[in-house]
């Protein structure tokens, strides 16, 4: 078995678990305790909406994407580990490490190559950020980018990179609206790979319901600058918070579709499943 499914087997499973039920309590208090914890599960599923919030998370975010190659038969799964990682660095000010480890399982992308297996290359993003909203409540951060040549197996060009990211939003109520975007340069020289150039745009709108659950509208564009050609993704997330056991997580369901992609690339509709682990402080 690959990594790739031994992640995706390791989500399923998960959703199996049973909540144990602590049940004796008196009425009154049982009721008290389900409210407060609604409340705090709705905050941190308005926390998720946010890319650069205090709090540490863990999302284990597989993707399926088919239409592949001259004949439309190819077809990709990925699951990308996702740690999010707040770091205080001064009283007004957090360091907020976004790393992306992608794990790759792919069949009929390079013609003639048959199936890949492996890691693609790890994106590391910190964005410096302030601790509190601005005035008009908006937050944000800014960074640098850089990202790794992990890549094996032929799954993407194997170089270095760097660059620039960046995110605003505003949280009002149950909404959340902003957008986040990198820029990475490849930084490896000539090498056998040629020149990279792609500039990633992520505009988001969420919308989260008193009882935790978010429901989420993005693209996930990337400009590709030596080929000239975008790759835009439509994504729709149903997502729900609970608690197993006193570990909250987050469970995710949705659907991708493909507005626009490079001759050759995925075409139609996807699929995304995420499971995200929380640890507030």
């Amino acid at each position: 078995m690959t990594a790739l499914t031994h992640l995706a087997t390791a989500g399923i499973l998960a959703l199996t678990v049973v909540v144990p039920n602590h049940g004796h309590a008196q009425v009154t208090s049982g009721a008290t305790e389900a409210g407060e914890q609604a409340d705090n599960s709705a905050d941190l599923a308005k926390k998720l909406s946010n890319p650069i919030a205090n709090l540490i998370s863990v999302p284990l975010q597989y993707n399926y994407n088919d239409g592949y190659g001259a004949d439309g038969q190819g077809q990709q799964s990925y699951v990308n580990i996702q740690p999010v990682i707040p770091i205080s660095i001064s009283p007004s000010w957090n360091l907020i490490s976004r790393t992306i480890i992608p794990l790759v399982d792919q069949d009929g992308l390079v013609p003639g190559a048959g199936s890949q297996s492996g890691v693609g290359n790890v994106l590391q993003s910190f964005f410096f950020s302030p601790k509190e909203p601005t005035k008009g409540g908006y937050i944000w951060g800014v960074g640098p980018v850089i990202q790794f040549p992990t890549a094996s197996d032929d799954i993407a060009p194997d170089q270095w990179g760097a660059g620039l990211t960046g995110v605003v939003l505003k949280q009002k109520g149950p909404w959340t609206v902003g957008g986040l975007a990198n820029h990475v340069w490849s930084v490896s020289g000539e090498d056998e790979y040629g020149k990279q150039s792609a500039t990633f745009l992520q505009p988001f709108l969420s919308y989260t319901t008193p009882k935790a659950t978010s429901f989420t509208l993005n693209t996930e564009s990337t400009y590709n600058w030596e080929t000239e050609e975008w790759s835009v993704p439509i994504n729709f997330v149903v997502s729900q918070v609970v608690k197993i056991g006193k570990q909250p997580v987050q469970f995710g369901l949705g659907a991708r579709y493909w507005a626009d992609s490079p001759e050759g690339g995925p075409d139609g509709w996807g699929a995304r499943f995420q499971v995200t682990f929380l640890f507030p402080k």
